[in-house]
């Protein structure tokens, strides 16, 4: 019996999110005295595939077949339950991401497994199999026991930070019985966000709202995240305006994100916003309105003009980096 993680990628690299997922499963390997098996699915280098072992994964089992290297639900859906019943996992592993969504509900129906979605704890089984997630937006926590023989976990990202280890895995070849009457549909094309740090992956956000007045201004906010490292996000009044574009807008009708540092810029906060980013581990915010509601969610918070303190944090980043260099 092993903990099975499925580790989902995307153009031939291993996401983050992924890493974080295996180091979970990992750990639950070890509290239940058994051994943690990977699962990767479409062509993925070697070496992204052997990394998994620094995070704990004993075993990946790797389908390199091209088909499978866009991700199609219901193939997925079949392919995990074959190796689940291969390695007969007991409790199968996620990244609450869009591909973890996509596919753990599924697989939960197919193996008539109980399903926590959204799990920012480790299993306690003191007393059961209790899992904890956020609820309501992350304004609440829920307790659930997951009592069924099989359970799925899909793990909230960035809820643990990655703690890399020395260790690689055995990398062994997984054929399924697939078919091409499996792929019921057809990618025919892939748009992906341009941009080096892929927003829902981003340690740091730096983001703005329409306190920015105008997407002309926009680089003072570009400036900061380059100096920080950071992705860039929009509240949904900038995307709808055309200021930024859609894949940018975070919140309860957008991107929900989870970084370490979340920087809002010219953003009142209203609920829906705050619905999207209150996982972050820590909030900044500058805004010009004393009463804007974001600073009572804030870590941190300066009331003053974007125009001014943007600049000067961005030099003042700027030059920290430099005495550490």
């Amino acid at each position: 019996m092993s903990i099975l993680i499925f580790a989902d990628q995307a153009q031939g690299k291993i996401k983050k999110a992924s890493f974080e997922a295996v180091q979970y499963g990992a750990k639950i390997a070890a509290q239940l005295g058994t051994t943690a098996t990977a699962l990767v699915l479409g062509p993925v280098d070697a070496a992204e595939l052997a990394a998994l072992g620094q995070y704990g994964a004993q075993n990946v089992l790797h389908a390199a077949d091209a088909r499978l290297h866009e991700v199609e639900s219901t193939v997925y859906t079949k392919i995990i339950a074959e190796a689940a019943a291969q390695e007969d996992a007991k409790v199968i592993i996620f990244s609450h991401n869009f591909d973890g969504k996509a596919v753990a509900p599924r697989v939960a129906a197919r193996l008539k497994a109980g399903l926590v979605a959204g799990a920012i704890s480790y299993p306690d089984t003191s007393n059961g199999f209790v899992v904890k997630k956020s609820v309501f937006s992350g304004k609440a926590f829920a307790n659930i026991n997951i009592t069924s023989d099989k359970k799925v976990i899909a793990l909230l990202p960035n809820s643990f930070p990655l703690t890399p280890g020395t260790a690689s895995a055995t990398v062994t070849n997984f054929t399924p019985a697939i078919s091409d009457a499996d792929f019921k549909v057809k990618v025919v094309k892939v748009e992906t966000v341009s941009g080096d740090i892929p927003l829902t992956e981003a340690e740091i956000i730096v983001s703005g709202g329409r306190g920015l007045k105008g997407p002309e201004n926009w680089g003072i906010l570009e400036d900061l995240a380059k100096a920080l490292g950071a992705a860039t996000a929009s509240s949904r009044p900038v995307a709808d305006a055309g200021w930024r574009p859609h894949h940018e807008h975070v919140g309860q009708t957008g991107l929900t994100v989870r970084p370490n540092l979340y920087v809002a810029i010219g953003i009142s906060g209203a609920i829906q916003h705050l619905a999207g980013v209150n996982g972050s581990k820590v909030i900044v915010v500058i805004n010009k309105d004393p009463e804007a509601p974001f600073f009572k969610a804030a870590d941190y918070g300066i009331v003053g003009d974007a125009f001014e303190v943007v600049p000067k944090l961005t030099e003042a980043v700027k030059k920290y980096k430099l005495t550490q260099a």
